[in-house]
Formats: C-alpha cells, sequence, structure tokens
C-alpha cells in the first residue's frame, strides 16, 4: 500500500510538472516558473496561516495546487479557500481536487474586481504564488494594498520569492514586512516574505 500511494504522488507530480511546463512554455511572464512550488516551501508558507480562524483564505495563482495541498494539511477547512487562477486548465483541475473550495477564474491583478462578491467575511489570510518580480513595482504595491484591503487588520499576505530581496518595494511602506529564512529544500532555494497591515 504504502509503494502504491509513493508511485501514485510520484506519477501525479510529475504530470503537474508536466502541465505547469506547457503552462510555462505559453506565458513565461504569467507563470513565473517551469515547476510548481515544492512540498517544503508550501508547508514553510501555510505554516503563517492560522488553522483556527473563521474567514476565508485567498490563495493566488494556485497552479496545479501544491500550496492548497499543503493548507489542508496544515488543518485549513478547503470550504474556507478562495483560489483565483487565470489558467481554465488549472481551474478544472482545481475543482476536481478541490471540490469544496471557490475557484474563481481570473486576474489576481484586479483582486477587487475579481472578487467581486466572493467574500463573505474578511479574509484570514492571503497566499500568493504569483511571479511579482516579472511585474513592474506599482503593479505589485497595488495588489498588496488590494490584498490588504481585503483582510482583517494583522492578517498576513503571504509571499515567496527567489530573489534576495523583498518581491514588494519597502521604502514608505505603510505596512511590516517579515522575510523567513532561506527554504534550502525547494528548487530554487526561496524566501517567503509575509506583509502585514495593523489596525
Amino acid at each position: 500500500m504504502g509503494r502504491a500511494v509513493q508511485r501514485h504522488r510520484t506519477e501525479r507530480r510529475q504530470d503537474d510538472d508536466a502541465r505547469f511546463l506547457k503552462s510555462w512554455l505559453k506565458n513565461p511572464l504569467r507563470m513565473g516558473a517551469v515547476t510548481p512550488s515544492g512540498p517544503a516551501l508550501a508547508r514553510k508558507m501555510a505554516s503563517y496561516v492560522d488553522p483556527a480562524g473563521t474567514g476565508p483564505v485567498v490563495e493566488l495563482g494556485p497552479g496545479t495546487g501544491p500550496m492548497t495541498t499543503a493548507l489542508v494539511a496544515r488543518g485549513i477547512d478547503p470550504a474556507r479557500l478562495v483560489l483565483v487562477e487565470y489558467s481554465a486548465e488549472f481551474c478544472r483541475l482545481l475543482r476536481e481536487r478541490f471540490p469544496t473550495a471557490t475557484i474563481v477564474q481570473g486576474d489576481a491583478y484586479s483582486l477587487p474586481k475579481t472578487l467581486a462578491g466572493k467574500l463573505n467575511a474578511p479574509a484570514d489570510a492571503v497566499v500568493s504564488g504569483l511571479p511579482l518580480m516579472t511585474r513592474p513595482e506599482p503593479v505589485r504595491l497595488q495588489l498588496l494594498d488590494d490584498a490588504l484591503g481585503l483582510m482583517r487588520p494583522g492578517a498576513p499576505f503571504i509571499q515567496f520569492t527567489y530573489s534576495v530581496v523583498s518581491p514588494v518595494p519597502l521604502k514608505g511602506a505603510n505596512f511590516s514586512a517579515e522575510p523567513s529564512e532561506r527554504v534550502w529544500r525547494n528548487i530554487p532555494p526561496a524566501r517567503v516574505w509575509v506583509y502585514r497591515r495593523g489596525s
């Protein structure tokens, strides 16, 4: 049984890698990476989300769902998840894998419009797998501002990056920013940044 489960996980990961690469070849700037986030990075990002909360947890750019899987493993009720994904193919896959989650096909860089009427309460967290460093600084700042506006005060906006600096400019910031240690077990190594706005 153990070997069968391991074989299934390996095959699923290979299928997801192939889907991800195909999407990356179509639009590398929108995808940002050629493979999904690794389990160690996904667990690190999920560790910042409180499973005891009751509000929605928004995930931006879930792709094939490795981060979503880590959130569920963390104890987040899938019914709390609101997954914003641009790719129609990935949306179909996410609906199969997380049938009780809310799947929203749309542009994460237009959050107020994309999530209009989708949240029944302020979000407890926003978890982002978006390739922010491929976007101009004003676009990154606007995304963070929009996300913080959808969340309760003090809730985390969680973003990973392969860069050595914050993916959101910090000069003149009206929010706090906390980096994690580098996650060496991810390929390539990555770091998680957590941004919060006070009350």
